[in-house]
């Protein structure tokens, strides 16, 4: 089977994460969260008190950042600037910042080139918002994911509670609907879905049937004739 580049984007809470993990996990490919990346920016912006404002200074930030995505045990450790942020980086004042530096056109520059070298090799599943749009416009297979936004407003829930975070689902509820409006209006790659995306909407499937499904689609993809 040759070494496909998956990409998976789709909003937030539509469960790309869990079924990019799964789907690298059944193929033995490397499982990319380019969300950990801007993450990442994010949380060094808000130690250091850069303006999420500051398009300028965002760029300059990243430009100075290493991010090391690491596999362990089927799951991903992140490391900024070699120190293991994986959990500092989950946390609801992260993901709000993430969200606004999401938007700055420069920051995007920058770890997209960083995205693209990571998979340029193929054999990964690389999930986002904008991977088979402008990442990897040619990935052999990609998917846009979604779910209802209730459902991914209740599976963002249970994330934070599972945290210990206080926060309730009618709060997380707006939350998922702003980040819609953010991710969809955004000049730099606005979230959408590719013309050659498979749509697979979430809402009433189990996450181990999603990955089935895409590792099904994968197979038939690494059997046609690569152009």
């Amino acid at each position: 089977m040759p070494n496909l580049i998956i990409a998976i984007d789709g909003p937030v809470g539509s469960g790309k994460s869990t079924l990019a993990r799964r789907v690298a996990a059944l193929l033995g490919y490397t499982y990319i969260d380019t969300g950990a990346m801007y993450r990442s920016v994010a949380l060094k912006a808000l130690r250091r008190q850069v303006s999420l404002e500051s398009a300028e200074q965002l760029a300059s930030l990243a430009r100075d950042t290493r991010i090391d995505l690491r596999a362990r045990d089927a799951t991903q450790q992140v490391f900024l600037d070699g120190e293991d942020v994986t959990a500092a980086i989950r946390t609801p004042e992260v993901a709000l910042a993430a969200s606004k530096v999401a938007v700055v056109p420069e920051l995007r520059k920058v770890l997209v080139v960083e995205q693209r070298r990571a998979g340029e090799r193929g054999g990964v599943v690389m999930e986002g918002r904008d991977i088979g749009s402008v990442v990897f416009p040619d990935a052999q297979l990609k998917i846009f994911l979604t779910a209802s936004p209730e459902i991914r407003a209740g599976r963002r829930w249970c994330e934070h509670q599972q945290k210990g975070d206080a926060i309730d689902i009618a709060r997380t509820l707006a939350e998922v609907h702003e980040r819609d409006r953010r991710d969809r209006e955004r000049s730099a790659s606005p979230l959408i879905r590719a013309e050659d995306a498979v749509l697979v909407d979430s809402t009433a499937m189990e996450p181990e049937e999603v990955a089935r499904l895409v590792v099904l689609l994968a197979k038939e993809r690494s059997r046609a004739p690569m152009g």
